[in-house]
């Protein structure tokens, strides 16, 4: 395994990191046991847009009434969440962005419930401008998101939480031309393992689709997943069926352009590893194995946390409120009840 024998940015990182780090588990521990309740109403919003659709609602850009300011607000259908059996994952969510807070994720700024089947909840103080569109980037553009996904990384898991479900769609670039990293749906607190069967297909780690149990170490598989993806254009597992795509991602043989440059296919290597005794980000020296090999060796993982590196690719933006990157949706009536729907499966929102 090649590891940057240069970087000469990490051990002065690392400093900074493991107090940024202490500091900000004791901010998160306060407010995870301190889980605030409707911290606004549906009447402080106006609803401009739909800026994208799923199973159980929709992501709507709105202006606060107040502030003037632009956001993302998440809507989700409260029937919908408990016939597909994600109460659980929606609590989770809302729990742990709440009590969350990195250059790198989305910010929750305001949650709320209605009377009604909806659920108004999680709204971004980041202005969302697009997800990263995959066709294949160089590399160092490729390790520039990518370094900001393992510093996210890094905070999440000192917090004790997997991420779990890392795919390009959740990866939003902002009007800095910096990521945001948004739908924890499927993020947990975690101490030991876990057995949840959940993710997207191509991104799953061998571990969990053989329901071995696993850990935060699925996140740096799953890191190894995007990194090909975005340096070739297509996954390094992918199939018409799923159970195709499970069975080569558990034979671990990967297949790699010949564009890919020795440095890269060896990180690739060390993620996409089987074997977790030997995965980079599980191993005794943790996340530093992965910022130290010669892959990442011209990153300064200090200006990269502090947005000071010229990002590669800006968003063409006219204003905060400019949605034109997002495609188009058929707008819907929101309907609002007199009586409060669920109300014992979301009696901890």
């Amino acid at each position: 395994m090649s590891k940057g024998k240069g970087s000469p940015h990490v051990a002065q990182w690392d400093k900074q990191m493991r107090d940024f780090l202490s500091e900000a588990r004791e901010s998160f521990l306060q407010k995870w046991d301190c889980d605030k309740h409707n911290t606004a109403a549906l009447d402080d919003f106006d609803r401009i847009r739909t800026l994208g659709t799923g199973s159980f609602g929709r992501v709507m850009l709105v202006k606060h009434r107040v502030t003037a300011k632009y956001l993302a607000m998440k809507i989700l259908d409260k029937q919908k969440v408990v016939k597909l059996k994600q109460v659980e994952h929606t609590l989770n969510e809302k729990k742990i962005l709440q009590a969350i807070s990195f250059p790198f994720i989305v910010s929750l700024s305001y949650h709320f419930k209605v009377k009604s089947p909806i659920i108004y909840f999680q709204i971004y103080s980041v202005c969302l401008y697009e997800y990263i569109r995959l066709g294949s980037y160089t590399e160092p553009h490729s390790r520039f998101y990518a370094s900001q996904i393992v510093l996210a990384f890094e905070y999440l898991h000192a917090l004790d939480l997997i991420y779990r479900d890392l795919k390009p769609e959740n990866i939003l670039i902002q009007e800095t031309g910096y990521i945001a990293v948004t739908d924890f749906g499927f993020a947990k607190r975690v101490k030991g393992r876990t057995w949840t069967l959940c993710g997207t297909p191509e991104y799953l780690a061998p571990e969990i689709i053989l329901s071995k149990g696993y850990n935060k170490a699925v996140d740096w598989w799953a890191l190894g997943v995007l990194i090909y993806e975005m340096a070739a254009g297509y996954p390094p597992f992918f199939a018409d069926q799923p159970i195709q795509i499970y069975e080569k991602i558990v034979s671990g043989k990967v297949r790699f352009p010949s564009h890919f440059s020795s440095d890269l296919k060896d990180i690739l290597r060390s993620l996409l590893q089987v074997d977790l005794t030997k995965r980079f980000g599980n191993l005794k020296a943790g996340v530093a194995d992965i910022k130290t090999h010669k892959w990442f060796q011209a990153t300064d993982w200090i200006t990269i946390y502090q947005q000071r590196v010229e990002a590669p690719f800006i968003p063409r933006i006219k204003g905060p409120g400019d949605a034109s990157q997002f495609d188009e949706y058929e707008e819907e009536t929101l309907k609002i009840s007199l009586t409060e729907k669920c109300v014992k499966e979301f009696a901890d929102f």
